[in-house]
Order: structure tokens, then sequence, then C-alpha cells
């Protein structure tokens, strides 16, 4: 496995976690909860695909893995400016959570891109 294959699982998992605590707090606080239930679903399919990828049976699968996690990734950063539009989120917790799902996007970018190169 490559050294940023395994950051990228611990970054996603933080995310993951990140992402649960703040949608208890939206589900809590807020009373919303179709939003937050978008939310939780995205944010911690990026890791669980980003996890599925380590078990791929060709590069192909591999990359088609990483695929569809940056794709949720790409899906969070909707949910997430969507929460901060309509003031469901503030300013502070929107930019700190969305810089981790954009350092995602561009870790995930890179990871693909790379492997395709590769081979």
């Amino acid at each position: 496995m490559k050294a940023e294959e395994n950051v990228i699982q611990e970054k996603s998992m933080q995310f993951a976690v990140r992402i649960v605590k703040l949608c208890r707090y939206i589900r809590n606080e807020k009373h919303e909860y179709d939003l937050a239930s978008q939310l939780q679903r995205s944010g911690t399919s990026i890791g669980a695909n980003i996890r599925e990828s380590k078990n791929a049976q060709s590069r192909s699968d591999f990359i088609n893995k990483l695929n569809i996690a940056l794709k949720e990734s790409d899906e969070t950063e909707y949910w997430l400016t969507l929460l901060y539009r309509v003031e469901i989120i503030d300013k502070r917790s929107f930019d700190s959570i969305h810089s981790d799902c954009a350092e995602l996007i561009k870790l995930l970018t890179c990871i693909i891109r790379t492997s395709k190169d590769v081979y």
C-alpha cells in the first residue's frame, strides 16, 4: 500500500467522524433530519469506498472505487454548501469541515490520476 493511500484512509476516517458529529448536532439542535441524513450518507461513504479499494480485484476496480469516493466527496461538498446557505451551519463550522472535504477531493483526484498514469 502506498503512503498516500494510508494518509487518505486516515483522513477519510477522521472526516467521517466529523460528519457523524455534525449530523448529530444538526438533528439535535437544528431539528433538520432529511439534510442531515443525506450528508451523513455521502460523508461516511467516502471512507467506506476508499477502504473497499484496498481489496480491489484489479487496477481498474481500484480506480473505480476511488472514483465512487470522489463522487461522494463532491456530493458531500454540495450538502455542506446547502446547509451553510440555508443557515443551518455557521460560517466557521462550514469553513472548517469544507476545507477537509476539499482536501479529500484533491487527494482522491491525485491518486486516481497517478493510478491511471502508472498503468
